[in-house]
């Protein structure tokens, strides 16, 4: 295997010293949990529960609405409080299913049952993925099941499990890796035996050693499985860099990663996948950081989804002394998502909570100055965009211009261009922005039976 890597990229100070040497520990809510009807990619799931109803620790609680969809179920025993809107880590108000936990977590009958998966056709395994509800969970929420059934399963030559884990701050991936590395190992079998023509791949940035020799003494006897260590430099997760860095191959626009041969899944999913397949479990729980330097005692915690933000930051001891938050992120400093509400539940594809005692934002602002054309945002876009000519067009509002000659909708949103911004242009919010516009339009002509301009 070549050095190589893919275009552009930064190198932004990972943060990960504050979490990097925690292990996960398993925490428990006490409090009522929140299960948003839309924590994936595709239409909600649809409610097969009603309030007064008793629940048990992996019970069904929303079914998938159509392909694109995903299960949800429940991760406590209780009560369901109430199906109503609730502030989503989004911060929009979303449906949700509300349960008042009893405390006992009582799970349903057969979960955690042993399934040797060697057993099980094609069919069974990805029936076993679908209704357990996995979904990506690095991230983008996509079903993985859907992900599993290309057109043309022969056709794919890669499945990486990708334990990159660029995003500054984030570590729960690479204490995954250090110590369940069996799991992901098997999880990765399991995916592998659905492509007849393809080898697995594990790729881990260089700063996570620990993780690196884990893995590769967990695969050292799987003659189809490889543990590839890469440079350290960001966004090195995104499913086109990595396609880059293990296939050499460069995606075209909107091409999907099965098109160019592979298939990419976060380590997190990928022991998603080992637990639905051979341990009967639902997607319930999943790893999270909490960290930053307004956090009292960081830490990595495995957690139940519905927990709320604020109850999992007092198990990590709660602000640091002498600190005030002045900005709370679902995710990492570079993607993540600024949160107006600790209470906002945690979802499939919350990795981390990052709390900081400055805000960086509104430093920027005060130096922000016009565009000064040094180009450096076209430098490390890992798109080959031109991030200064789309920001131009996000602020005039010419959005045709942005999605059909600036290709825009093709931004990662990685925020690199940000990063190295020296008049500080918010332009990944601009991206973000018109990619809204652009797509709120289609939808409202699609409703209308016109087209979008």
């Amino acid at each position: 295997m070549t050095g190589r890597t893919f275009r552009g990229g930064v190198h932004p100070d990972d943060g990960k010293a504050y979490s990097r040497d925690a292990a996960p520990v398993a925490y428990e809510p006490t409090g009522e949990l929140v299960f948003p009807l839309s924590q994936h990619i595709g239409k909600p799931a649809k409610p097969v529960v009603k309030p007064g109803d008793a629940v048990l620790v992996g019970q069904l609680i929303a079914e998938q609405d159509g392909y694109v969809s995903a299960n949800i179920h429940s991760s406590a025993s209780g009560t369901v409080k109430a199906i109503e809107k609730r502030r989503t880590l989004m911060g929009n108000l979303g449906e949700c299913v509300v349960i008042e936990s009893d405390g006992k977590f009582n799970a349903v009958e057969g979960m955690g049952k042993k399934t040797e998966w060697r057993n099980l056709g094609r069919e069974k395994i990805l029936a076993k993925i679908r209704e357990a509800g996995v979904v990506g969970m690095g991230g983008a929420s996509f079903p993985t099941a859907v992900k599993l059934e290309p057109k043309d399963p022969g056709a794919i030559r890669y499945v990486i499990a990708n334990g990159a884990e660029c995003e500054p701050f984030i570590t729960c991936d690479d204490q995954l890796m250090r110590t369940r590395a069996g799991e992901i190992v098997k999880g990765l079998k399991i995916m592998l035996s659905l492509f007849p023509n393809a080898e697995g791949v594990v790729l881990i940035e260089d700063n996570k050693p620990e993780a690196i020799k884990a893995m590769t003494e967990a695969a050292a006897m799987e003659k189809k499985i490889r543990v590839r260590a890469a440079p350290t430099k960001y966004p090195q997760g995104g499913e086109k860099s990595i396609i880059k860095v293990v296939a050499g191959r460069d995606t075209k626009m909107s091409q999907l990663p099965a098109e160019a041969g592979c298939i990419v899944d976060n380590v997190s999913t990928v022991c998603a996948i080992y637990e639905a397949v051979c341990l009967n479990t639902p997607l319930i729980r999943r790893a999270v950081t909490v960290t930053g330097p307004a956090v009292k005692t960081p830490g990595n915690f495995i957690v139940r989804v519905g927990t709320a933000f604020s109850e999992l930051l007092e198990a990590a001891g709660g602000v640091a002394d002498g600190a005030e938050i002045r900005k709370a992120i679902a995710g990492g400093a570079m993607m993540g998502i600024a949160l107006a509400d600790l209470g906002a539940p945690i979802q499939k594809a919350s990795n981390a909570l990052t709390l900081f005692a400055e805000d960086e934002v509104e430093k920027a602002q005060e130096k922000l100055t016009p565009c000064i054309r040094c180009g450096r945002c076209n430098e490390v876009c890992p798109m080959g965009l031109t991030p200064q000519m789309m920001g131009a067009a996000a602020e005039r509002k010419d959005y045709y211009k942005y999605e059909h000659r600036l290709y825009g909708l093709e931004c990662v949103s990685c925020g690199s261009c940000t990063y190295v911004c020296p008049a500080k242009r918010p332009l990944m919010q601009l991206f973000k922005d018109a990619k809204g516009a652009i797509l709120a339009a289609r939808n409202a002509a699609k409703q209308g039976g016109g087209a979008a301009k």
